[in-house]
This record gives C-alpha cells, sequence and structure tokens, in this order.
C-alpha cells in the first residue's frame, strides 16, 4: 500500500467530501500517522471510511465522523480538551495537536497504555491519560471542549456539567438504527443549546445502561 496516496485520498474522498473544510483539521490529518494508531491487523483498512475493530468490542471510529468531531468543535491553542474514550489514541492525538492540553479518560487500562506509547512516538506530549468512568467524574472539573467518543441514548447534563460557559461537546445520541451526533454548546446560565449535524451510527459508551441520570 503506498500510504501517502492512500492518506490523501482520505482526505479527498472521505474528509472532505464530507464538508470538513476546516485547513488546521485538514492539516491534522495529514500530519498524524493514522495507520499507527490501527490494530496491526487492521492496517489494511487504515484509511477506509469504516469504523475498525478495537479490542473489548470497541471501535475506531471512520476518519469522517473524527473529521466532523474536530472541525465541530471548533478548538484552538487555548483550549482544555475532555476526551471520553481514549480508544486508539487516534483522535487523542489530532485533538492535541488542535487544543492546548487534552484529557483523555478510559475504563480500559491497555487502551491507555497502548495510547501512551503511540502518542510518545508521536511527539505529542500535551495530553493526560487517566484510568477514569465517565459517570464517575466530578463536575468541579471544566473544560472547554468535550469529545464524546461512545453514542449515548438520550441527551444528558452529566456531561454538560463538564463545560465551561462558551464550552462545546460532541456526543452521538440515540439507539440503532436511529443516532444523531450532536453539537451541545454550555451557557453561563446552567442553560445548554443543541445543534443537530448529522445522522450516525457508533458504538454505545460502555457502561452506558447504569447511569439513570439521562435526559435534561
Amino acid at each position: 500500500m503506498d500510504l501517502e496516496q492512500a492518506r490523501q485520498q482520505m482526505l479527498g474522498q472521505q474528509i472532505r467530501a464530507w464538508e470538513v473544510l476546516d485547513d488546521a483539521v485538514l492539516d491534522v490529518f495529514a500530519r498524524v500517522r493514522r495507520e499507527e494508531f490501527v490494530p496491526a491487523n487492521y492496517r489494511n483498512l487504515a484509511f477506509a471510511d469504516c469504523a475498525i475493530p478495537l479490542q473489548h468490542d470497541q471501535e475506531m471510529l471512520p476518519p469522517s465522523v473524527e473529521g466532523k468531531i474536530l472541525q465541530s468543535l471548533m478548538l484552538s491553542k487555548a483550549d482544555s480538551v475532555l476526551e471520553i474514550g481514549t480508544g486508539s489514541g487516534y483522535l487523542t492525538a489530532c485533538l492535541a495537536c488542535l487544543a492546548g492540553e487534552v484529557v483523555s479518560i478510559d475504563i480500559f487500562e491497555d487502551f491507555l497504555a497502548d495510547a501512551k506509547q503511540k502518542l510518545a512516538a508521536a511527539n505529542i506530549d500535551n495530553v493526560a491519560l487517566e484510568n477514569v468512568d465517565a459517570f464517575t467524574l466530578d463536575d468541579n472539573r471544566q473544560f472547554d471542549a468535550i469529545a464524546v467518543t461512545g453514542s449515548i441514548p438520550s441527551h444528558t447534563s452529566l456531561f454538560t456539567k463538564l463545560l465551561r460557559p462558551g464550552g462545546r461537546m460532541f456526543v452521538v445520541v440515540g439507539r440503532e438504527p436511529v443516532m444523531e451526533a450532536c453539537l451541545v454548546t454550555a451557557h453561563g446560565n446552567g442553560q445548554s443549546t443543541v445543534e443537530s449535524l448529522f445522522e450516525t451510527v457508533i458504538a454505545p459508551l460502555r457502561g452506558i445502561e447504569a447511569p439513570d441520570s439521562f435526559v435534561f
């Protein structure tokens, strides 16, 4: 496989085709070596527009969805970002290239250990990896942006409470076969607004069955 040709095809046929046109986001996709974050036995699918299986019945999101996440959050180097679900570590790396700092959490220690090695190999050092259950996060911690990499069944204030006023959160809401990618924006009065972005289907966030705190 010609990796650079495949990378350029991904940018043109998947990322731009999905109206991800932000130059900073496109530059990150061009620079961060996606193939290094894909499980070895699926490396031939590194640039395919499909979810890639990971351990623990988890998935690496398709490039088109990752591009939408990065573009919708409108990140700057002044931003502190929370990623809920480290997974392969690829989206973590992309977020870190666009933001000032990233806290990425996962309940699977092997994902975190693998991501730590891959981020170090990519010379990315502005990420804190934490073995934390998202549903136990202290809402005294505040972030400018949140990327939720697994779907949730309905809108919740659980994660919105972690946003600073003006903060943005990307989250996919619903159950198969109908899910909706949304951008949630927090406001200083404790309220938030929800913008529908596109329809998609991604794997549920692990442990989503447990909390009773869903629905605004």
